[in-house]
């Protein structure tokens, strides 16, 4: 790659833009698992799964896993060789060039602010009113996220440390919860003699006939549609390499840690869904309850388990929410240290005393308060989130994996990660994947999903614009692979940054 000559990023980060390197293995797995939270993505979609596709629409649940699988195995290829905070967007800007790096940095950022508040619009429109007996109002909702949303702000500005400290406990008790609830349903379900596993091939409340049919132009079938159930959940594992500049040997941790990550949550969230749905009784009625998953524990283990259950879910969400602000406001603070965001020169200093972006995360804050009241007042708020929330990293996957199928015979050396002979199959397994995932967006409930992503994308190209229109096309140029070194020490970044 041909270095440009006159780069707008220094060849060394200014004073205060440095973070401490102090993130292990288990922190960036938790993290990684943290983001995915599959007692978040399965209990808030099982509904819908349940109404569009019936009992049998959990059998998508292993292709996704494994489709998202391949993703992530091509994720970890890039980060082992370009291991810097802002992941997709460093990869592309790099790879490719510095404009569709920042479109793909701009979708990221798209993704990152609709999907923490698609997470904590969760635990007000559904969790807290079932876990404390009250009507969800729109009001209601809107202050109680706009809450949690300020809480995990404040501890991510506060301290990198005891934000991963506090997603460590909070991944390690959604784990050891859900293998123990898990357990319990099969136990006692058996016990009882509930356990119904011709559930699983059923179909009701919605038809047998046509369902495996792929739809039409502007429709997806019953089947395709039950897909959505782990893209909606199985996204955001690739947080891990966007805290790369803060994780020790991040080029041969965050491939595992990611990696880990989705295999762990792909066994578990299975194991889960074959339980609940064997104990689901009338699939029709139970597709009427707001919380089904909720619904089928309480009958199964009691009032006192369900209630339980609701708080490891609100524990797995506060820590989902976290997890996705710490990401999100190191993309924007790593877009703004290569003076690429909007407000950069605020929004890229580090706080010396605390050392992490203060200014970036309080950014991060205002926006996801504004996209809150937007949102907050729609009938299918959550729908609409979630769905955007699935569409933007499906975009930013098939980028990505596009990418290295272009310029894999090219990339950097890896010391810490390779896909070796396995490579081809990885990338056509994850290419079919993500083909299959877009189209399923082709059906109409997916509209006003789409036009947030069409709005979204209109403002970065606009701001796109005034970038090139008062910079020129060279002052985007982004600095040679020469940036990438992996000497990393555990209290600062690159050398060369």
């Amino acid at each position: 790659m041909e270095t440009p000559e006159a780069p707008s990023v220094p060849s060394v980060a200014p004073t205060g833009t440095r973070m401490k390197r102090e993130l292990g293995l288990y922190a960036s797995f938790a993290v990684a698992f943290g983001f995915v939270s599959i007692a978040t993505g399965i209990f808030t979609t099982y509904g819908a799964v349940l109404n569009s596709s019936g009992p049998r629409g959990i059998w998508a649940w292993p292709f996704a896993v494994v489709g998202q699988t391949m993703v992530a195995l091509i994720f970890g290829a890039l980060a082992a060789r370009i291991p810097i905070s802002g992941y997709a967007y460093q990869w592309v800007s790099r790879l490719a060039n510095p404009i569709l790096g920042w479109l793909t940095g701009w979708i990221s950022f798209a993704f990152l602010v609709v999907v923490v508040v698609a997470v904590d619009y969760t635990i007000a429109a559904t969790i807290l009113p079932e876990l404390f007996g009250y009507a969800p109002t729109p009001a209601n909702c809107w202050v109680i996220t706009a809450v949690v949303m300020l809480l995990q702000a404040i501890l991510v500005a506060l301290s990198t440390k005891a934000t991963n400290r506090v997603n460590e406990v909070a991944v390690t008790v959604q784990i050891i919860g859900m293998i123990g609830i898990t357990v319990l349903l099969f136990v006692v379900g058996a016990a009882l003699g509930r356990l119904d596993f011709t559930q699983l091939f059923a179909t009701a409340p919605v038809a047998e006939a046509g369902y495996w049919d792929f739809g039409g132009l502007t429709d997806a079938g019953p089947f395709p549609l039950a897909f959505l159930l782990g893209a909606f959940t199985i996204v955001g594992f690739e947080s891990a390499a966007n805290l790369a500049e803060e994780t020790k040997n991040p080029e041969r941790v965050i491939p595992r840690a990611m990696v880990q990550a989705v295999v762990a949550l792909g066994v578990l969230g299975m194991l889960f869904l074959i339980a609940v749905t064997a104990l689901a009784g009338d699939t029709a009625e139970l597709a009427e309850s707001a919380t089904p998953v909720a619904t089928v524990i309480t009958s199964v283990l009691g009032p006192v388990v369900g209630k339980i259950l609701l708080v490891l879910v609100v524990i797995s969400i506060f820590s989902c929410g976290l997890v996705i602000t710490l990401s999100g406001t190191r993309l924007i603070w790593a877009m703004s240290r290569d003076e690429r965001f909007p407000a950069w020169q605020l929004l890229r200093r580090v706080s010396r005393t605390r050392h992490t972006p203060v200014a970036a995360t309080l950014g991060y804050l205002v926006i996801t308060q504004a996209i809150l009241a937007i949102f907050s007042g729609t009938s299918d708020a959550l729908f609409v989130l979630f769905s955007a929330a699935t569409l933007l990293p499906a975009i930013i996957y098939a980028g990505t994996v596009l990418l290295y199928i272009v310029k894999r015979r090219s990339l950097p050396a890896s010391a810490g990660f390779s896909l070796g002979k396995w490579e081809v199959p990885v990338l056509i397994l994850a290419s079919v994947w993500l083909v299959y995932e877009l189209l399923i967006f082709r059906d109409v409930s997916f509209e006003q999903p789409r036009l947030y992503v069409g709005i979204m994308l209109v403002v970065g190209i606009a701001y796109l614009v005034y970038l090139i229109a008062t910079r020129g096309r060279r002052g985007l140029t982004m600095p040679d692979m020469a940036d990438v070194d992996r000497t990393f020490d555990d209290d600062t970044a690159p050398a060369s940054r």
